[in-house]
């Protein structure tokens, strides 16, 4: 689906970058979210990122989507003062 190496997928699950769900025989069981994230470690390791790099960019990625969902959910909400 992703046309990545075997090798490749298991690298990025040991440093973190994909948690795929397993079998009970052990089986690797990827999501369209884990798919997804799949693509978007090959952009970043093309635009010339290291597994570390890749990382980081993910969890901030991540982090920005939190908090927007977060302001969507407050928004016509008054700001708390201080």
């Amino acid at each position: 689906m992703v046309s990545m190496e075997i090798a490749n997928l298991r690298v990025y699950e040991r440093r973190g970058l994909v948690q795929p769900d397993r079998t009970a025989g052990g089986s690797r069981l990827y999501s369209s979210d884990d798919i997804t994230r799949l693509h978007r470690i090959r952009e970043l390791l093309a635009a010339g990122l290291n597994l570390a790099g890749v990382g980081r960019v993910l969890v901030l990625e991540e982090r920005v989507r939190t908090l927007e969902a977060r302001l969507a959910d407050q928004q016509g909400e008054p700001l708390a003062d201080g």
